[in-house]
């Protein structure tokens, strides 16, 4: 008899409860420990990346163009030829280009290292379940069973290092051809 599908809003394994825990602790240090001139630029950049920052500008440039175009006769036109509209648009360009580029910058780090740990873990895994099949090799010959000819290359650990040089190699002969 076919087991019902688990119910999506029951409790989780409670290994998977602590490590979402963990990970979330981990965030928020992650957080904590970012200086104050790195938070000011991911609010920065948080507030630049949302839509009230584009409703924002339309209502701002959009009335300062209005107004200086005439479409207003009661204001007075305050930069005719925009020249100030110019101005602070590109400093604007220019900071927030230095906020966004702050910010991914330190994306780029936790990103680096959440790929090391990523790395650690499936190279832990690998070896894991390389010693797993030599275990279970080890069984079946004492058993009498014999096993598949695939089953020897997967009982050899891999090298990070020659699977890194091998796609090199590869990377290389592509860019050749």
């Amino acid at each position: 008899m076919p087991h019902p599908p688990p119910d999506p809003e029951g409790p989780l394994a409670a290994v998977l409860e602590q490590n979402i825990r963990t990970l979330m602790e981990r965030r928020q240090r992650e957080k904590d420990k970012a200086s104050t001139q790195e938070r000011i630029a991911g609010a920065i950049a948080r507030f630049a990346g949302s839509m009230t920052f584009v409703y924002l500008h339309i209502i701002v440039f959009g009335g300062w163009i209005l107004i200086n175009l005439g479409m207003f006769p009661a204001l007075r036109s305050f930069d005719p030829r925009f020249t100030a509209l110019y101005v602070t648009t590109t400093l604007e360009a220019i900071f927030l280009t230095a906020f966004v580029l702050i910010t991914q910058n330190r994306m780029t780090v936790l990103a680096e290292r959440q790929a090391d740990l990523d790395l650690q873990v499936s190279l832990l895994a690998e070896h894991e379940i390389t010693q797993l099949i030599t275990l279970v090799s080890k069984v079946a010959n004492k058993l009498g069973i014999s096993e598949s000819a695939d089953l020897a290359d997967l009982e050899k650990n891999v090298s990070p290092e020659q699977v890194l040089n091998r796609i090199d190699e590869h990377e290389e002969r592509i860019r050749k051809e």
